[in-house]
């Protein structure tokens, strides 16, 4: 089928579908930046425990979304095959909740007894104790979350990516207020301090949870996804593992490499690892522009490949990658110009460490600056990758370029040469750096040509 859609109907496509989940991306990350700049508020010893709590939290999380982000593709390909691409779509989301509800259940000893591993990887103990006891409760609350993430791709692979931004503003405001209420003890609450924000993070998720299994539920009843939930499909369990598993592996890549730069400025101090999280926090918010047109270009190019589409695909990509430069470039300046101002918005005016924080914060949102552009055309060319699930390769290009490159050069940087934090972030740009040239190479020269033409289950899938 040829493609009859110019790049300008292509960015409206891509833009329709993608500003909702990218508002959506927003709204969830907002639980995690409120989370921060409220715990900056009451406490820097609470904030530097909440960044090493979020770090084990996260790499956790991340790995386990890659069985939901499986199911983003494999819906999106199975909508435009009719009536058997239903029974696929229902099969597969299900056993998208099954090996989500599996993977919450590995992780939970590493959450119960989180101090001693931080400790072991060096950490201070007295901070180590206080991230250990957000990280019981926050492990339950990643249950909800992982099935939350397996609803959104389901419903954003149907395109319907509306509801997935209302209800992450609903979730958002909820915790925000239950932040002000339980880590403050504002309303006669008691004064839970950092153990508040996890107890708010957790009903944040589950309000999420219940209100799209709620909607998916009465607006797509046809589709029975909750129907006989606890009757298992070992081939779409398989198809399901097989997808989402290096797809996890690749995520934890990139993650770990996050993860192990917050051990790095741990080691540094405490204000360094506070600017850190705080740095982290505002590239992240930007990075989910990239993600939400990232998730958009997987749903466009999954279609494209259902369809045998290949020009579509073809123009789809070049629309998305450009729209990822855009943004880049846009941050780039943001973080060159205002970086006292975004860094002082997490730090209480009243603080006595607030000036060092915002100094060290400085020189990171330079180096946030730099990888911005990297940041962007790796998750871009990630994310069409999977749409054409074409997902080994890029695990092994991302392990490589984010561990072979990326690791080292940051150690390398922060400590040997003495260059500190900065040094820290320049390593971690430099792996993005190449893990973008190189996804980006293998999209071009490999999946285009091929990917549209191969049946699922072919090649690219291999």
């Amino acid at each position: 089928m040829r493609d009859q859609m110019t790049y300008a109907g292509h960015a409206k496509a891509i833009l329709l579908l993608g500003l909702p989940l990218v508002g959506g991306h927003l709204a969830q990350m907002a639980i995690q930046i409120t989370d921060t700049l409220m715990m900056g508020w009451y406490s820097i010893p609470g904030l530097a425990a909440m960044v090493l709590a979020g770090t084990f939290w996260i790499v956790a999380f991340i790995f386990s979304i890659g069985f939901s982000q499986a199911v983003l593709p494999m819906v999106a390909e199975a909508s435009e095959r009719g009536e058997e691409g239903v029974v696929r779509l229902r099969r597969v989301t299900r056993m998208g909740f099954w090996l989500s509800a599996f993977a919450w259940a590995a992780f939970q000893p590493a959450f119960w007894f989180s101090g001693p591993i931080l400790v072991a990887m060096g950490q201070d103990p007295e901070l180590s104790a206080m991230a250990q006891g957000y990280l019981r409760i926050a492990g339950v609350a990643l249950l909800p979350a992982l099935l939350t993430m397996v609803l959104k791709s389901y419903l954003s692979a149907l395109e319907r990516t509306q509801v997935l931004l209302w209800i992450a503003v609903i979730a958002a405001v909820v915790n925000v207020f239950l932040n002000w209420v339980l880590i403050f003890g504002n309303l006669g609450a008691p004064e839970l301090g950092l153990k508040g924000a996890a107890w708010a993070s957790l009903t944040g998720h589950l309000l999420s949870v219940a209100l799209l299994a709620l909607y998916a539920r009465r607006i797509l009843p046809e589709h029975g996804i909750f129907h006989r939930l606890w009757r298992g499909d070992g081939d779409a369990l398989r198809q399901v593992f097989a997808l989402g598993w290096p797809i996890g592996l690749t995520l934890l890549a990139e993650v770990g490499l996050f993860a192990f730069s917050s051990l790095l400025m741990g080691w540094i101090g405490t204000i360094a690892l506070a600017a850190h999280g705080i740095a982290i926090q505002i590239a992240s918010a930007t990075f989910m522009v990239h993600l939400g047109l990232s998730n958009a270009a997987t749903i466009r190019a999954g279609k494209a490949f259902g369809r045998v589409d290949e020009p579509g695909l073809r123009r789809g990509a070049a629309v998305s990658i450009a729209l990822s430069v855009a943004w880049a470039l846009a941050t780039l300046v943001a973080y060159l110009v205002f970086p006292a101002f975004l860094v002082g918005l997490f730090v209480d005016p009243n603080e006595p460490a607030r000036e060092a924080i915002i100094a060290t914060g400085i020189g990171l949102m330079a180096m946030a600056a730099l990888f911005q552009l990297f940041d962007g055309a790796q998750v871009t060319a990630m994310g069409l990758l999977r749409g054409v699930q074409d997902i080994r390769v890029p695990m092994w290009i991302a392990a490589v370029s984010y561990w072979g490159v990326g690791a080292p050069l940051a150690w390398g940087f922060g400590f040997p040469l003495g260059w500190g934090g900065m040094g820290v972030w320049f390593g971690l740009a430099m792996g993005l750096a190449v893990a973008g040239i190189l996804l980006l190479w293998r999209f071009w020269g490999r999946s285009v040509r091929i990917g549209a033409a191969l049946a699922p289950g072919g090649e690219a899938a291999a």
